[in-house]
């Protein structure tokens, strides 16, 4: 059972209304696309709101805000006495270490890959022996003395986890932290690495709200009604200098706030004393312990570069903190002010869909094609968990209606999926047999010959195109997928 927390009006806990807005005016802009974001000051929840299609309930795609969830499995494990910070790494693993280890892996220790500072320069990536990978990874700094950037290291903490309690980190959280601070386990999820532990380092699902639990949990140093879940002396490291991040400016130079210092898979920040949980694009759940305020934010903020936008949202939410009273000030009640805040986040949306429903060439473009070079696939989350061969499409089929595009495919495991495409400016809501299955399709024409079918995985943070070309019997499909920049892959089908 899950104990809400009290929503008051945000002059109640000394924040004006107006402020609030102004925010969100600033969100709006069009340089992000906003999804969620929820303010507590004082435990108290005084602003909160989704833009449709989002929802308070639908979990959203984490990215690297997902380490902070592995640190807190440590750290628990730590509070129960099934891991040490000292340990050395090869220790925990004997199996996976060579047979010959550095001086400098003899040092490494799980305090270090909580710090980001295991002393290597690249990072290896998944396979069936990830583990083993990694340890044969060279540690070319002594460990603790440099800072990179680890994400591979992030996973390593659920594999530590794994390896003391022999449970999963989601199912070895689920007891010691989710039922205790109101996350509903069964509503999370979690890409895993190739040997089926989670992939710590990127891989979760999660509402804007449980974000903002978690990150309570620290601002209250470890206790939760009364309750210690993690030991003190974990959470002020975690939330404290570990090492210094300055080196990060030559490998994302727009990102201002990555070169102020790191703690235990936690960021610390610009303004004095704050400190953040951070995934990609923009998902920023942020302490403010002088003003006991939290926010929490999910969002799709991209641009030129993968720290460009993300900071953009950093600076403004920096320039709203700014700008608010000084954490004893008293504010009178403001209905009206308040009141108006609160209708408008109720009615906070995306921009509707473009609508172009009708080309010359429609009748002729419909039909049955069959796939003749490349790949594609509805299923897979890309950078992180590429598509099943047995999911790829073999074969798609076409029938537009008034509202409506019936778009069929047929896989090729013979696999048939049903989807419905929206033409009237709306969403038309489908699954697909995937980790995060709820999408919301919608399309238009752009030329006589050219329709594009928009795919917007609602529990990740940004949407896939479908191009389609049509020239007499050849159908060209251009997948463009925002993640880390813009990536394109083109496949051809002629008519069955």
């Amino acid at each position: 059972m899950r104990k809400e927390f009290e929503r008051v009006s945000p002059e109640s806990v000394g924040i004006p209304s107006g402020s609030i807005e102004k925010l969100i005016d600033k969100l709006e802009e069009g340089w992000t696309e906003p999804h969620g974001l929820m303010i507590m000051r004082d435990g108290k929840v005084c602003a909160e709101g989704w833009w449709t299609p989002y929802a308070p309930g639908i979990r959203h795609g984490l990215q690297s805000h997902t380490k902070t969830y592995a640190a807190t499995a440590v750290g628990i494990a730590y509070t129960e006495g099934l891991v040490d910070l000292e340990e050395r790494v090869i220790d925990i693993f004997p199996d996976e270490a060579p047979k010959d280890p550095s001086e400098n892996l003899k040092k490494l220790k799980v305090k270090h890959v909580l710090a980001m500072a295991c002393g290597m320069k690249t990072m290896p990536m998944g396979g069936m022996e990830w583990i083993k990978d990694f340890l044969a990874t060279p540690v070319e700094d002594e460990p603790g003395t440099s800072f990179m950037y680890n994400s591979t290291g992030s996973s390593l903490l659920a594999a530590i986890v794994k390896k003391r309690s022999g449970q999963g980190m989601i199912e070895y959280l689920r007891t010691r932290l989710f039922d205790k601070i109101g996350i509903d386990t069964d509503n999370l999820k979690c890409i895993c690495m190739p040997d089926g532990i989670e992939m710590g380092g990127g891989g979760m699902y999660a509402t804007t709200e449980d974000n903002l639990r978690l990150m309570k949990l620290y601002a209250d140093g470890g206790v939760w009604e009364g309750e210690r879940i993690l030991a003190e002396d974990y959470v002020k490291k975690a939330t404290s200098l570990q090492n210094e991040s300055a080196t990060e400016r030559a490998v994302n130079p727009p990102a201002e706030d990555n070169f102020v210092g790191y703690g235990y898979q936690i960021w610390m920040c610009r303004p004095e004393g704050v400190y953040r949980a951070d995934g990609a694009m923009g998902q920023f759940t942020i302490v403010f312990p002088k003003y006991n305020m939290l926010l929490a934010i999910t969002e799709c903020a991209m641009g030129a570069t993968g720290g460009e936008m993300p900071q953009k949202a950093l600076d403004t939410i920096w320039e709203w903190y700014y700008s608010l009273p000084s954490p004893d000030t008293k504010l009178a009640e403001d209905k009206a002010a308040a009141e108006h805040l609160a209708r408008r986040m109720k009615m906070l949306a995306l921009p509707s869909p473009d609508r172009s429903p009708v080309s010359p060439c429609q009748k002729d473009a419909e039909g049955k094609y069959v796939l003749t070079d490349g790949n594609l696939s509805f299923c897979g989350m890309g950078f992180f968990k590429p598509a099943a061969e047995g999911t790829l499409i073999k074969e798609v089929s076409l029938k537009f209606g008034s509202s409506d595009l019936f778009f069929d495919v047929v896989t090729k495991d013979g696999s048939k999926m049903n989807f419905t495409v929206a033409l009237d400016g709306s969403y038309r809501e489908n699954k697909v047999p995937d980790l995060v299955d709820q999408c919301l399709m919608y399309g238009k024409w752009t030329s006589d010959n050219t329709f594009v079918l928009t795919n917007r995985k609602i529990e990740t943070c940004a949407a896939d195109d479908y191009v389609l070309t049509f020239e007499g019997d050849k159908l060209t499909i251009t997948q463009q997928t925002r993640f880390f920049g813009l990536h394109e892959n083109k496949v051809e089908f002629k008519r069955a």
